[in-house]
Order: structure tokens, then sequence, then C-alpha cells
């Protein structure tokens, strides 16, 4: 599990190889991440948006940003939690993925919370510095 905070905010990700989605022998490779999002603090805050950069193994950069999260927006109370999962595939067997999402406090004030770096790696592969 990978794991960051900013402003009382926790993220979690714990990422996993999926084989059954994958075709190595077509430069396929899946991956699932689960996030858990826990609101630390004392104000009520709402996820607008989210912001990844994924480098694959060959060191090739993609940029995917958007509105909310698996379709939601969601809003996190004091003490509160949101959990979910979603999915990326590259060509490569190894890459990294890290990113921030865009929040909004009860109050109006926008802020962005760090989700932590993670690797996405083929279980039996060399590891690659990305």
């Amino acid at each position: 599990m990978f794991r960051a905070v900013t402003r009382d905010i926790a993220v979690s990700v714990t990422p996993a190889y999926l084989p059954q989605e994958s075709n190595p022998d077509g430069a396929h490779y899946v991956w699932s991440y689960h996030v858990l999002i826990e609101n630390g603090g004392p104000i009520t805050v709402q996820l607008l948006s989210r912001r990844w950069l994924i480098t694959d193994g060959h060191g090739i950069r993609r940029e995917v940003a958007g509105r909310g999260v698996v379709g939601l927006q969601p809003t996190i109370r004091p003490g509160g939690r949101f959990e979910y999962t979603s999915g990326c595939p590259l060509s490569t067997p190894t890459g990294i993925m890290v990113g921030t999402y865009r929040m909004v406090t009860e109050l109006g004030e926008l802020f962005d919370v760090e989700i932590p770096a993670f690797s996405l790696d083929m279980p039996d592969v060399e590891r690659v510095l990305n």
C-alpha cells in the first residue's frame, strides 16, 4: 500500500496486476488500483476532479484528467471515507502512477490533495526505475 497525507486528507492506494485482463504477447498489461480517501480534518470536503501522470516502462508519460472519480464527485465529512477501484492499461510490464485530487471545502476553498506515487509491476518481472 502507498499513502500520502495532505491537509488531513489521507490517500492510500493498493495496486494489483490483473493477469486475466492482460495479454503479454500483445504488449497489453492491466492493473487495478484500489483507493481509500480518509478525511481526518474538521471540515467537509468534496472531490471535484483528478489528474494522473502515468509513466510506462519506456519512460513515456501521459496525463489523464477529468471530473470526479468513477463518475462521482464524493463529499467526505470529517472522520469519513470514500473508496473506489479503477484500472490502468500499459504497453509495458512495469510503470508508475502519481497524481492529485482537486478538493473544495464546505467554505469554498479549493486545494489539491497528493495521490502517492505507486508502481505498477507485473509479478516476477525485473523492476524498472520509471
